[in-house]
């Protein structure tokens, strides 16, 4: 457990922490937990190959590529697969206590398309879906958890957990998950739609007070690590990541999904996705949250890197990863892991092969031998614009002081002549 020590000053806003004062220090192991050996990989010429694999909150990964929880981690037989083909871990579909609340409904997912008025043929941008946590018995889910953990033993399997405000359920869901074997929990403080007025998913991770109290329960009971899943749907989301680690989670992932509306038909005016006639807001993803995801993550990178002890914790980044260089793009701004939950609903589980492909080329490209060799290496060239203003002003100032040629016909001098020719060459 974190040791966490601060002072508020009352404030009529709960959920405003402008005036808390925090001093932390990073958390001591888990007591209770085992150390996780993940599957190895080995280059066929350790010379000339990237080693992709990475050490993350104490397990090994063969790579840094990890199934988002969604519909890619629904049930045995899929998550089965992603292992077969090769990802660093899987997180399963989230879960909570009791099922018979979750009720889906269908169609629940709409697209978006580059081109003309959204051409069928154009390249999908976007993916907005309105489907909640799983809809399977808990005894279902945690008995698939355990016959996963047995056939592959040195895989990681993630857990993603979601619960109302009460703490007994809470212990009881982590109790009941961890009893599987699985390696870690991602507590889902984020999804965008669903049963808010239970004061699940997003409408618990906006709210600090709510979500500091709630992390207390989650890290005094949880003895494997713990990821706090953020949402994009909020003003600063270091705010809420900050109060996570501070309570002792391990780990930070964003984004989760921006709470959307995907169109509207302009033929039955009704929006989409459609479901006998009527919509709700959903959850936006694919390459058109990638940017957005970027700056998410950038911030709460810049403020682990200011606040704590990096080495002591993880994130994950998430949104819009099709490509290795998506997911470059994420572990220069330093996270350790990269999740793919729409990508994978689109181009299939095979989908590692290429991202893994794709990132060990660019790691050639600038001879990176490991991905820590390069995590984090462009989070320093962020700044405030007054920054760059001063910036640009200093180069200016010395491009200018840099004397090229002559100013004027009158400077010609004998002695000098061929040199101030020369001053004046282009090649």
């Amino acid at each position: 457990m974190a040791s966490l020590q601060f002072s508020k000053v009352a404030h009529s806003n709960r959920n405003s922490f402008a005036d808390l004062a925090f001093t932390r220090r990073a958390p001591p192991p888990r007591s209770t937990r085992p150390t996780r050996v993940g599957f190895k990989v080995f280059a066929s010429d350790s010379q000339t190959e990237p080693d992709l694999s990475v050490c993350v909150n104490g397990f090994q990964m063969p790579n840094p590529f990890v199934i988002g929880s969604g519909p890619p981690g629904t049930n045995y037989t899929v998550m089965k697969r992603a292992f077969d083909e090769g990802w660093g871990a899987v997180i399963a579909k989230t879960v909570s206590l009791d099922a018979a609340k979750v009720i889906n409904v269908t169609p629940r997912y709409a697209r978006l398309r580059a081109g003309a008025n959204g051409s069928a043929k154009g390249q999908i941008i976007g993916w907005e879906n309105i489907e909640l946590i799983s809809d399977r018995p808990l005894e279902t889910m945690l008995k698939e958890f355990k016959q996963l953990k047995e056939e592959y033993p040195d895989r990681i399997l993630i857990a993603s957990i979601m619960e109302e405000y009460n703490k007994a359920d809470w212990e009881e869901l982590i109790d009941r998950v961890e009893q599987t074997g699985i390696d870690a929990i991602e507590v889902n403080f984020s999804c965008p739609h669903g049963m808010p007025e239970r004061k699940m998913g997003m409408a618990m991770g906006q709210d600090c007070a709510l979500l500091e109290e709630v992390c207390g329960w989650i890290n005094a009971k949880a003895t494997v690590p713990v990821w706090a899943k953020m949402t994009p749907n909020i003003t600063d989301i270091t705010m809420p990541a900050r109060i996570a680690l501070s309570t002792g989670c391990e780990g930070i992932a964003a984004i989760n999904t921006i709470q959307s509306v995907m169109g509207i038909s302009l033929d039955t005016l009704r929006p989409e996705p459609c479901v006998e006639g009527y919509s709700t807001p959903g959850g936006y993803s694919c390459k058109a949250v990638h940017p957005i995801a970027l700056a998410k993550v950038m911030n709460i990178a810049q403020m682990m890197k200011s606040e704590f002890n990096m080495k002591d914790y993880s994130l994950s980044g998430i949104g819009g990863v099709e490509t290795g260089g998506d997911a470059a793009e994420f572990i220069l701004l330093g996270a350790n892991t990269v999740q793919v939950c729409t990508g994978v609903m689109m181009h299939g589980y095979g989908l590692v092969k290429k991202l893994c492909a794709e990132l060990k080329d660019f790691m050639k490209k600038h001879n990176f031998k490991t991905i820590e060799d390069f995590r984090g290496a462009s989070l320093p060239y962020f700044t405030t614009h007054t920054e760059l203003v001063r910036l640009q002003k200093e180069a200016v100032r010395q491009r200018k002081a840099v004397k090229k040629g002559l100013d004027s016909d009158k400077d010609w001098t004998g002695d000098g002549f061929v040199k101030e020719t020369e001053s004046m060459v282009s090649n």
